[in-house]
């Protein structure tokens, strides 16, 4: 049987009312259209849910003992349908999941959880590194937000930029660069290409191609911070992110010049799946993702 659950509201206002008039005038509809209603109540119950009794109408027992659970059941379907938006952070228990790389995950976790516990202590943050492969973390819901250069291409994903990095090159202290580095040098030294697919070639090489060079990669790692290690313990010439690779960069005691060519700065941006468009708490994180971002880049 087919149950049109708009009966539910009516033979509650019918109930809380106790007359056709009543309940029609809180529902907002006209008294015939309330008593046709009333009739399909009556043949899908077999009750006459209210008879009259002088100029009243009285409930049915039938009526009486089903009053507190029609009306239970209509404020719970209400409550399905209206969800509550307010956002109480005090009370806010939820683990949320970050895919980003080494040197955003560096530069961003600590004032990022600092931002989270001082206005939402219940809530645990999770820092995932980047897979080697594209994966579906975020259309399963494993992942809440990604970080990085990439943008998703699909209409189920939305994507919003942070903000913008320039490209700088980290060497050592001693490194023959250090003094200055020019086109020409920065093409003959070896490189270290930071890619978490592995690839030997970034959008820098297409750059030096324009000018006639061609620049010599020894080897490709997933991580900043690998990357940097070799730079520390070799004359390799590492290019990465100023601002978001300072941290690793300081870390190893590497020196940090400008890109000897024009070059794109890099893009950050934020990925997640359209269906936490209307989370609160989602868009509660994005937001302080996006204002610690805007901390860190000085934006």
């Amino acid at each position: 049987m087919q149950l049109d659950l708009n009966l539910l509201t009516v033979l509650d206002a019918l109930l809380e009312e106790g007359s056709v008039g009543g309940a029609a005038q809180r529902l907002h509809l006209s008294s015939p259209a309330v008593s046709r209603t009333l009739g399909r109540l009556r043949a899908v119950t077999g009750d006459d849910i209210l008879v009259r009794t002088g100029h009243s109408m009285a409930p049915t027992p039938y009526a009486v003992s089903v009053r507190e659970e029609v009306h239970r059941l209509v404020r719970q379907a209400y409550e399905v349908l209206s969800p509550i938006r307010e956002l109480d952070l005090a009370g806010l228990d939820r683990t949320f999941t970050v895919q980003c790389h080494d040197a955003v995950a560096v530069s961003l976790a600590p004032v990022l959880v600092g931002r989270i516990q001082e206005r939402a202590p219940g809530v645990r943050l999770r820092v995932l590194a980047e897979n080697p492969v594209d994966a579906d973390d975020l259309r399963q819901g494993r992942v809440d937000l990604e970080l990085g250069g990439g943008r998703p291409t699909l209409p189920e994903f939305r994507s919003e930029p942070l903000g913008e990095d320039r490209l700088v090159v980290a060497m050592r202290a001693g490194h023959p660069c250090a003094a200055g580095l020019d086109l020409a040098s920065y093409a003959a030294h070896p490189h270290v290409v930071i890619s978490r697919r592995g690839r030997l070639t970034a959008p820098v090489d297409d750059v030096l191609a324009a000018e006639g060079l061609r620049r010599r990669v020894v080897a490709a790692v997933a991580t900043v911070s690998t990357a940097l290690r070799i730079a520390a313990r070799s004359d390799v010439l590492v290019t990465c992110t100023a601002t978001l690779g300072r941290p690793l960069i300081e870390a190893f005691g590497l020196l940090a010049v400008p890109l000897p060519v024009e070059s794109p700065a890099a893009v950050i941006n934020c990925n997640w799946h359209q269906r936490f468009d209307s989370d609160p708490a989602h868009a509660w994180l994005r937001e302080q993702v996006r204002t610690s971002v805007e901390e860190i880049t000085g934006r």
